[in-house]
């Protein structure tokens, strides 16, 4: 049986990688898909345009005014001198803020009091208005703790001071990028297995696949090892380009990662199999993957954290395999989790693979004919 087995996955590897267009698909868009979010899909801010409106030009506006010019988040794109000068840049969008200066700024802190400044925010993206507005905010307090020092004055009575605990730098692609590995492996995984049984139908040769000594179970077995086997190897690789091309820490277990990615991988090959056992078509099965894929993203966590969500949303997201997969790639990534802290992780992507598989089983069974 086993040889049986061997040889049909076999067969399955050869007419995946036979196919030069099958070969692309599998090797050549993850790779892009990866370099793309990993570059683009940031949740930071950087070189936000700035203008300044400086009528104090003193001294202290000129060290305030520096700080922004060194940040990494500003760029100054203008500097203006009357009022009617700001609605248009923020009308035409060529500055995404406009920082005031009042014209005794300077006057006013070298006396003790509190300088005036105004900050003025296009507000059309809320979520890129208020992230200029907290690193404005910052830019200031900084400032303000460096000018009290220096003048030997009292700071504010309380001081808060962050440190940032996984992701010292608050670097968002170390958050993006190992969310990245399990999308795409869903991606490669899904669609290698949901064409499977539909590539036979579609070909004539399903028939020819029953006469053959293996049984429904074996047959189904042999077709989802070639899937555990690419998704493993395009895993693999992603986290490769993770670590040593964009600097991703793997802090955790590196065999507490592959368990979870066994397991998930094991999950989506038994999603794919139902999708491919239900195809009639190539195109059905490339349609269901697509309907379970977008949602199973959504659901994720990936972008948008599962609390934010209605709670009978977040009941929905227990079946989705790529909710534990994420938590388990986060998790060793930046927190260096081990097998034990994982385990509720494990477990459930387990059972979601089990009854996946089960019910492959039943609907081939069901549909051979």
């Amino acid at each position: 049986m086993l040889q049986h087995i061997l040889a049909l996955a076999l067969k399955e590897l050869l007419a995946l990688l036979r196919d030069k267009r099958s070969r692309f698909v599998l090797i050549g868009p993850p790779i892009a898909q990866l370099l793309v979010f990993g570059f683009a899909a940031t949740f930071d801010l950087q070189n936000a345009s700035i203008a300044i409106y400086d009528q104090d030009k003193g001294a202290a506006a000129r060290e305030l005014i520096a700080r922004f010019e060194g940040s990494r988040n500003f760029e100054v794109v203008a500097r203006i001198d009357h009022d009617a000068q700001v609605a248009p840049l923020i009308d035409d969008r060529q500055a995404l803020l406009v920082l005031r200066i009042g014209p005794r700024f300077s006057q006013e802190i070298l006396s003790g009091g509190s300088g005036p400044v105004q900050v003025i925010l296009d507000g059309r993206n809320s979520n890129t208005a208020m992230l200029a507005l907290n690193y404005t905010r910052g830019i200031v307090t900084d400032f303000n703790d460096a000018w009290a020092a220096r003048h030997g004055r009292s700071g504010p009575p309380a001081h808060l001071e962050i440190r940032p605990w996984y992701n010292a730098n608050l670097e968002s692609r170390w958050f993006v990028v190992p969310g990245i590995v399990g999308l795409l492996t869903l991606v490669v995984t899904l669609i290698v297995t949901a064409l499977s049984v539909a590539r036979e139908r579609e070909a004539g040769t399903f028939d020819q696949l029953l006469v053959t000594p293996l049984r429904p179970v074996e047959i189904l077995i042999g077709k989802s090892i070639p899937g555990l086997l690419i998704g493993l190897l395009q895993g693999s690789l992603i986290v490769a380009i993770a670590v040593h091309g964009f600097g991703i820490p793997l802090r955790g277990s590196v065999g507490a990662l592959y368990l979870g990615m066994a397991l998930f991988l094991l999950s989506a090959v038994g999603v794919g199999l139902m999708i491919s056992s239900l195809a009639v078509t190539q195109q059905q099965g490339l349609l269901g993957a697509f309907l379970f894929m977008v949602p199973a993203i959504i659901l994720s966590g990936f972008a948008t954290p599962i609390a934010n969500m209605p709670e009978a949303v977040q009941w929905l997201t227990y079946i989705n395999p790529l909710r534990y997969f994420l938590i388990v790639l986060r998790g060793v990534f930046l927190q260096g989790d081990s097998y034990a802290l994982l385990m509720d992780q494990y477990w459930p992507m387990a059972l979601i693979g089990l009854v996946s598989l089960i019910l492959a089983g039943w609907l081939f069974r069901h549909r051979m004919y």
